[in-house]
């Protein structure tokens, strides 16, 4: 089992979390923390799957509803500290939704970014929380592979735990493609 320290986020992903957090919720009605947590891991994935080079670069763990970037996880759900430039939490009937402070800022993305990110809104706006928890552990994904290898996956699913300190190994989407693996490696190295 693969352990996490705490991780020190740089000041260009918050900056590209927040913004990203910001289209979603001028984009989507209602944007609860899970949901933009779902759509947060998505980017990820799909940029790797796309390039290879992930589209935040966090790490995300086996959780239950994972998987989840831990750091941004705490953030949305206590005090706002690392995102607190960006938006704030309010409760809507017992679940906690996200509100942006300030009109989306596109200097962190690319016109690469841009498409990716209306694409994850035009697949995935319109799911629901559950539609979004489904997809990312559908069977061979990341959150799915290393939930079933290191013997974790049927204790989640029948809630005797609810997380653990395990990180999906983000390379398994693109193990089957040299070029992004390279890709991919190189980026996770000089970051």
């Amino acid at each position: 089992m693969q352990k996490l320290s705490y991780i020190k986020l740089s000041n260009e992903q918050i900056d590209k979390v927040g913004n990203s957090i910001i289209y979603f919720s001028e984009r989507i009605s209602g944007l609860s923390k899970t949901k933009a947590l779902k759509l947060i891991y998505i980017l990820d994935e799909l940029s790797i799957k796309k390039s290879g080079i992930p589209f935040f670069n966090l790490k995300y763990k086996v959780w239950k509803f994972g998987p989840v970037s831990e750091e941004i996880f705490i953030d949305l759900s206590s005090e706002v500290t690392l995102l607190k430039n960006y938006i704030k939490r309010t409760s809507e009937e017992g679940t906690t939704m996200i509100e942006p402070l300030v009109k989306f800022n596109d200097d962190e993305f690319s016109d690469n970014d841009i498409d990716l990110l209306e694409f994850v809104i035009g697949e995935f706006g319109n799911k629901t929380t559950k539609e979004l928890v489904y997809y990312t552990h559908r069977a061979n994904s990341p959150w799915h592979k290393t939930a079933k290898e290191n013997s974790v996956l049927d204790l989640l699913e029948k809630e005797v735990i609810n997380n653990t300190e395990i990180l999906i190994d983000m390379s398994s989407l693109i193990n089957h493609d040299e070029r992004k693996k390279d890709i991919y490696l190189d980026f996770i190295e000089s970051n």
